[in-house]
């Protein structure tokens, strides 16, 4: 196992060297000069020059320069925003507590509504039940992400108002931030206010939540619904029946936890498109995170912000891919006898 995690750390280094290099070649491409593009100054002194040429190696030759920028990048220096003229790194830190927290809710709601409505497709006898789960989960896959995120902000936002369409929270509440976690910083806060402001920001992330699960939901329910019609013929299920055990404990023990295991595999595969579709919800819900941040940057030519969120937002879905394949083979003992073998 141990030569397992280091081929996968090395991947991980591997990828993201080669990732870097993508955005130095890119960088060099950007229509000014570079060492704006690099740095983001928009009037640098000649300190600020003469500093900047020395750790980027502007004199020196492509090599010399790509080792140099590789140096900064990994450091934490992403430059300063040419918009705001603040660092990118400062800016980074601050929208990326949103982005993770509209995923995870948006997870949680995919995994807790997908997996027993895939095991209830799996095992319903009735035909009608069947065919209604997966015409659902077909016409949630087919919709267009923009579309149901408009659709919903003009129906529960505008015309029913039950729900805000944009922003994490209302304005009128002033909480300190301090995990960047909206949910919990409201709940943490020693306002008085912070029952009426945790109900707010639920009220905030609800449409953008659901827009965004709804991918990964109708993943879930098919994946769910195979692994559960191909386990429940196992041999070792058919035992457990014979010895009279309940379906439920049967399904909850024995089939459900195998089950989870292609579904995590996966999650892992579909988190480039998944963080695609976070990006577009994030515009639409005008939600402050690293999608709507990014792209506020390209419409503004802000290119350290550019080179700062792409590098951010791929560095994190090479990570968890990486992170879930380890998990998804800790898991599996199929997979985990595999590794033992070939060591």
């Amino acid at each position: 196992m141990a030569r397992y995690l280091l081929r996968r750390l090395n991947l991980f280094l591997a990828t993201s060297l080669v990732l870097i290099g993508v955005l130095f070649i890119a960088t060099s491409h950007f229509p000014v000069e570079q060492q704006y593009a690099l740095t983001g100054i928009e009037s640098p002194t000649t300190d600020q020059l003469a500093l900047s040429r020395s750790e980027y190696r502007l004199d020196s030759n492509q090599f010399r320069q790509f080792i140099a920028y590789t140096k900064q990048r990994v450091s934490g220096n992403l430059g300063v925003s040419i918009t705001s003229q603040k660092p990118v790194i400062d800016e980074l830190s601050q929208v990326l507590p949103a982005s993770f927290e509209l995923a995870i809710v948006a997870g949680i709601l995919a995994m807790s509504l997908g997996v027993p409505l895939g095991i209830l497709a799996s095992l319903s006898n009735n035909k009608i039940t069947q065919h209604s789960i997966m015409a659902i989960t077909l016409t949630g896959y087919s919709i267009p992400v923009f579309w149901l995120g408009l659709s919903l902000s003009l129906w529960f936002g505008v015309e029913l108002g039950w729900l805000p369409i944009s922003g994490r929270i209302n304005l009128l509440y002033e909480i300190e931030p301090t995990t960047g976690f909206m949910l919990i910083d409201t709940l943490l806060s020693q306002s008085i206010y912070r029952s009426s402001a945790f109900l707010d920001a639920v009220q905030h992330i609800v449409l953008p939540a659901i827009t965004l699960a709804v991918l990964p939901f109708t993943v879930v329910v098919r994946i769910t619904r195979a692994a559960m019609l191909h386990i429940m013929n196992e041999p070792y299920i058919r035992a457990a029946e014979a010895r009279g055990l309940h379906t439920g404990t049967i399904v909850l023990r024995h089939a459900l936890p195998n089950a989870l295991i292609p579904v995590l595999k996966n999650m892992g595969l579909m988190l480039g498109t998944f963080a695609s579709y976070a990006m577009i919800v994030e515009v639409i819900f005008s939600w402050p995170g690293v999608g709507s941040w990014l792209v506020s940057g390209i419409y503004q030519r802000d290119y350290t912000v550019i080179q700062g969120g792409v590098l951010a937002v791929a560095l994190i879905i090479i990570f968890f891919s990486i992170f879930i394949d380890v998990l998804h083979n800790a898991f599996n003992p199929i997979t985990r006898k595999e590794i033992y073998a070939a060591n």
